[in-house]
């Protein structure tokens, strides 16, 4: 079998035309879902800011540990390990300056 390779194969690493194709495609789809991800973390970030100011000018603390860690077994318990570390980054971004 002879492999041609095209502009399509070389950026895809695919190895025919109709992989190369289809992987476009799903890499499209990936980056719209990105964005998407990254627009629900960011209004994530704005919903934990109010939640922290009204949690600080009632006189608590800015984080609240014990709900961390329900949003820590959440994840988990979907994503499994790794989904813990995905929860730890976005509890950091949603936390901001400790």
């Amino acid at each position: 079998m002879t492999v041609l390779h095209t502009p399509a194969t070389d950026r895809t690493g695919a190895r025919t035309d109709e992989a190369a194709h289809v992987i476009t495609g799903a890499r499209e789809r990936i980056d719209a879902l990105d964005d998407r991800i990254i627009g629900l973390i960011q209004e994530r970030v704005a919903v934990s800011a109010v939640i922290q100011e009204a949690r600080i000018a009632s006189g608590g603390r800015r984080v609240n540990l014990a709900r961390e860690m329900e949003v820590l077994a959440h994840y988990r318990d979907a994503l499994g390990k790794p989904g813990t570390s995905l929860a730890m980054t976005m509890l950091e971004l949603c936390r901001g300056r400790v």
